[in-house]
C-alpha cells in the first residue's frame, strides 16, 4: 500500500428496496436498517472487486466492523426504492473505510450517510495487514474500471 491510499478508492452501487418487515410503526424504516444495508453495500462492494467475502474467509481474512458512524437524514418508507453507494478505502496498514451513501431513487434525496471501519484481522482475532493477493486484486479492479470509463468517454 503506499503512504496516499486514502486517494485510492473502489466504488460500488447497489439498489434495494424498502421491505415492509423493514419498517416501523411510523412508517419509515427502522434505524437499525441502515447498518444492514451497508453490509449489503460491503458483500457486492468486494463481489464487484473480484473478492467475494466468502473467499475471504477460507483463505483466512476477516473484516469486523470497529468502528461505526450513521446520520439519518430523511425517511425510506415501504417500497422505496433506494440506491445504496459503497467506497472502499485502505486506512493505515491493517483496516479499510467502507464509505456509505443511502439515496431515493425517486426523489434523489439522501435517506443515510455513513461509514464503518473494518480491521483485517486472521482466524484468532489477530490484526493482519491486507493479503497481496487482496491488494492486488483491490488495485486491478480500480485499473479495469477507470479504462471502462475512459472507454466510455471516448465514444
Amino acid at each position: 500500500m503506499n503512504k496516499d491510499n486514502q486517494s485510492v478508492f473502489f466504488d460500488h452501487t447497489i439498489q434495494l428496496r424498502v421491505r415492509y418487515s423493514e419498517t416501523d410503526q411510523m412508517g419509515t424504516f427502522y434505524n437499525s436498517r441502515a447498518l444492514e444495508w451497508f453490509e449489503c453495500g460491503r458483500t457486492e462492494v468486494l463481489r464487484a472487486l473480484g473478492i467475494p467475502y466468502s473467499t475471504m474467509e477460507i483463505e483466512g481474512v476477516f473484516l469486523p466492523v470497529i468502528e461505526a458512524h450513521i446520520e439519518y437524514l430523511d425517511r425510506a418508507e415501504y417500497d422505496d426504492l433506494l440506491e445504496l453507494t459503497t467506497r472502499i478505502l485502505f486506512q493505515g496498514r491493517a483496516k479499510f473505510r467502507a464509505e456509505e451513501l443511502l439515496v431515493n431513487t425517486v426523489t434523489k434525496r439522501v435517506i443515510v450517510r455513513g461509514y464503518t471501519v473494518h480491521a483485517f484481522v486472521n482466524v484468532n482475532g489477530n490484526a493482519i495487514r491486507p493479503p497481496q493477493w487482496l491488494v492486488e486484486s483491490f488495485y486491478k479492479a480500480i485499473a479495469e474500471k477507470k479504462l471502462e470509463e475512459k472507454n466510455k468517454c471516448s465514444q
